[in-house]
């Protein structure tokens, strides 16, 4: 770390000098620590060129001594040594002794990345594992993959676009039809870098996908998951919600739109939490909880609807972000941890640790506006009451 330091000071430093003191002056007071080859030559001028230069000299060297000060160093071990200890002492699925015998896990987008990283390990623990992908395809090579890899044989590809109402309520009416329960439901699919675009059925194509579909299908399935309780349901959001200042019920049907493909990726970050926390409110004694979480930067193909710079710039940083492995680690801890039983209506970082939300989701009153206008734009009616009625599929408008 000194060493890096050591090689960006001196960019760093001539970067401020141009801005303190103009460019010629910069150049000078940059070399001015140097040997002069004129250095022994003395007199009047010599002596106030070297007056001059002083106070900028010291400036010079006091930038570089606080970066190779011994000090520095110190905290630097000590830094990578509590980031080295914090890491070993996080959850790890792998040593988590839940055995998920009997149980039901649904998964949305599972055809890859951190989907397929946690149905994977849903499986090892012997969870009846079902994709919810979109594309046939992907999703059978993945269910294919994750038998081999698990001897699991319970891990079934189910269809699903989850943009399209109507596709959520096929998957919905289908999967209730079987009459199975549900213990977890993962609301993991998203999407990020679509061009503004309104549906069909006349929602905006990124907040549909991101939140409007997860919001239809977790209530058409709440009745199965309050039935077979204790269950949990967890949402995947990201710490770009941080990012939003501001919440508009009418980006939902692009009634206003945003200024970009990330603007909108943020903001249906900012209403996954909002949804969760509303939804946990409304489960409060039913035995099923709900919690929302950030799996950190991953190596996905989140990005595969951008441009080659985006797309080129991401590949650059890639080996710098984490495994889809580990993006599911967060996940994973909200969906099987014992510790975790009873919690609800809490947002988790990418190490499983418990922290506050932005304030924007914790704003009176603005998670009954979101599910009013989720209502709206799905066209799903709950009773009103503090609880989600049952069998949501005979409340459908």
């Amino acid at each position: 770390m000194c060493a890096l330091f050591s090689i960006l000071i001196p960019g760093v430093k001539s970067t401020y000098l141009r801005k303190r003191f103009g460019s010629a002056r910069a150049a000078h007071v940059t070399c001015a620590h140097r040997p002069s080859p004129h250095a022994q030559k003395s007199g009047p001028l010599s002596r106030q060129s070297s007056s001059r230069a002083a106070p900028e000299r010291l400036l010079v060297m006091e930038g570089t001594a606080l970066f190779s000060h011994p000090l520095w160093f110190i905290c630097s071990l000590t830094l990578l040594a509590l980031l080295w200890v914090r890491r070993r002492k996080s959850w790890r699925p792998e040593a988590c002794p839940v055995d998920l015998s009997g149980k039901t896990a649904i998964v949305t987008g599972a055809s890859s990345g951190i989907g397929k990283a946690i149905a994977l390990d849903l499986a090892r623990k012997n969870a009846h594992t079902i994709l919810a992908c979109r594309c046939r395809e992907k999703g059978q090579a993945a269910v294919e993959e994750i038998r081999r890899a698990t001897g699991n044989p319970q891990v079934q590809l189910r269809l699903l676009d989850i943009s399209s109402m109507a596709s959520v309520r096929d998957f919905a009416r289908r999967f209730l039809e079987e009459g199975s329960q549900l213990h977890i439901l993962v609301n993991n699919a998203g999407v990020t870098g679509l061009p503004f675009a309104i549906t069909t059925e006349g929602l905006e194509l990124t907040f549909a996908t991101n939140v409007s579909g997860a919001f239809l299908l977790t209530n058409l399935l709440l009745g199965t998951m309050m039935a077979s309780a204790p269950a949990r349901i967890v949402n995947v959001s990201s710490f770009r919600h941080f990012y939003v200042r501001k919440v508009n019920l009418k980006w939902l049907t692009g009634e206003e739109r945003l200024k970009n493909a990330s603007q909108a990726y943020d903001c249906t970050k900012l209403m996954n939490v909002i949804f969760t926390m509303e939804l946990a409110r409304r489960l409060q004694g039913t035995g099923v909880s709900a919690n929302v979480l950030s799996p950190g930067i991953v190596r996905t193909e989140i990005l595969r609807h951008y441009g080659r710079v985006s797309r080129l710039l991401y590949w650059l940083c890639s080996p710098f972000m984490r495994s889809p492995q580990k993006g599911a680690i967060s996940t994973l801890y909200c969906a099987v941890a014992p510790e975790m039983e009873g919690i609800s209506g809490k947002y988790f970082d990418s190490n499983c640790t418990l922290v506050p939300p932005q304030a924007l989701a914790q704003e009176p009153g603005l998670g009954q506006r979101l599910w009013d206008a989720l209502e709206k734009a799905t066209g799903f009616k709950t009773d009103g009451s503090q609880q989600v009625v049952s069998g949501p599929l005979q409340r459908e408008r």
